[in-house]
């Protein structure tokens, strides 16, 4: 802020109104908000350097995107994206493509946050993001034009990461600051989205997004968030059981009163206590949305009440959010498994990203085993996996392949490891007389 004086104004160098000047210039300056909305401008350092390292991707928008200011800002919403960084990048700027040819125009977020802990900024804080979709709070509909949108990379059922929350604290005073919010106002994107009638509920309902509900207000800096649902206390709305539990159930708030009894679980697979619509919310019947069942049949969730119907999905199924059906089906009965956009080592493996009997082979030809990844993000697109497996068991002069594997040496389920090749199942070798020294063989863990 400039403080200029008047130049009428005259006063004489031993006037009584120089120390009434200077004691309300520094009155003024103690009283200045550490940040001016709409400005850059952080006395804290720390502040200052975050501020300088956010990377600017509004360059990558949509130029179909039609940028608005927003005339209020009253809330913060935090999302999780459902899918790795690239593809989340691509999303909330250039859009979303659908199996039926519709697209958005992007402009879906206002900022992203990666795993690692980099911030991008999609578009600057003051424009409207079209992020919330259909929702409510406290009465106020389509939150979209009064909140500042804010997507993390990652999955609503998986722990974010250090390093994001992190850089979400920092963020998150910046934007309180600007904006003169509260942590109050800061929520997720479960907390507001609400859905229309379906097969789980008979009304207007929460829980059409279970999106970010694993979202750690402690490790973001923040105190709690409210302490009821406002839309469900005042009748707007019927509750969500699950988001009832996750937020408001120390507080006694309305709970689900119906016949079907349900769980607040952090998995993708559907059991008796963790149905479709727990795992997907309003999702569970997008085309997108894709349902793994035991055995490796795939359904779009467009395609499960005419093939199957929702009621005989059984346990075990694997539920994929923002997925290609068709390479989902291809990938489910491959065994050799390949990371891609939306194919992330956590859509293949599960929690099991991380286990020792999941085996990555990277682009550059190294080996390593999932207790050794720190995160599902870090894998570099074009790896391959295999989930369950032991080795690898080394072929030398004295070690054949027949000497390791046995019978199933040529079976498709054992996986060989040629140096320079990659992973290879032993179907797909055509003369094993001709696998060079130091070829690795693995195993599955259940055989």
């Amino acid at each position: 802020m400039n403080i200029e004086l008047s130049d009428n104004f005259y006063f004489s160098k031993g006037s009584a109104l120089v120390p009434v000047i200077v004691l309300l210039l520094v009155i003024i300056l103690l009283t200045m908000p550490s940040c001016q909305v709409g400005q850059a401008s952080y006395p804290d350092p720390d502040l200052v350097r975050f501020q300088s390292r956010i990377i600017d991707y509004g360059s990558r928008i949509n130029p179909r995107f039609k940028k608005k200011v927003r005339t209020r800002t009253r809330l913060i919403i935090v999302h999780t994206s459902e899918l790795e960084l690239e593809s989340t990048l691509r999303v909330v700027s250039r859009g979303k493509r659908f199996e039926n040819g519709r697209t958005t125009p992007g402009g879906h977020a206002n900022y992203v946050i990666a795993r690692n802990g980099t911030v991008y900024r999609i578009l600057d804080k003051k424009y409207r993001a079209d992020h919330a979709g259909l929702s409510m709070w406290d009465g106020r509909s389509d939150v979209s034009d009064i909140s500042v949108g804010i997507e993390f990379v990652g999955y609503h059922d998986a722990p974010l990461t250090t390093s994001q929350y992190t850089s979400a604290e920092m963020l998150l005073l910046m934007l309180k600051r600007a904006y003169g919010l509260q942590d109050k106002d800061i929520l997720t994107h479960s907390q507001i989205a609400y859905g229309k009638p379906n097969p789980w509920f008979s009304n207007n309902h929460r829980g059409r997004k279970q999106c970010a509900k694993n979202f750690d207000r402690t490790r973001a800096g923040l105190g709690p968030t409210w302490p009821f649902d406002p839309d469900v206390r005042a009748g707007r709305l019927t509750p969500d059981p699950m988001l009832a539990q996750v937020f408001y159930s120390a507080s006694g708030a309305v709970a689900y009163t119906g016949n079907t009894a349900f769980q607040v679980l952090k998995s993708d697979v559907i059991s008796k206590r963790n149905p479709a619509w727990a795992i997907a919310g309003d999702d569970y019947n997008a085309s997108s949305t894709v349902y793994v069942l035991p055995g490796g049949n795939t359904l779009a969730g467009d395609r499960v009440a005419s093939s199957l119907g929702w009621d005989r999905l059984p346990v075990g199924t694997k539920v994929l959010l923002n997925q290609q059906t068709a390479q989902v089906r291809q990938e489910a009965k491959d065994i050799i498994k390949i990371i891609s956009g939306r194919m992330t080592a956590r859509c293949h493996a599960g929690e099991a990203y991380h286990a020792a009997s999941t085996i990555y082979f990277l682009p550059s030809d190294r080996i390593l085993r999932g207790c050794a990844i720190s995160d599902w993000d870090d894998l570099p697109s074009g790896t391959r996996l295999v989930v369950g497996y032991k080795g690898p068991f080394i072929i030398t002069k004295d070690k054949t392949a027949y000497g390791i594997a046995g019978a199933k040496f040529k079976d498709p389920g054992t996986v060989y490891h040629i140096p320079g090749r990659g992973p290879v199942q032993g179907n797909r070798i055509p003369d094993f007389k001709d696998l060079p020294k130091g070829t690795g063989v693995y195993l599955p863990t259940a055989g």
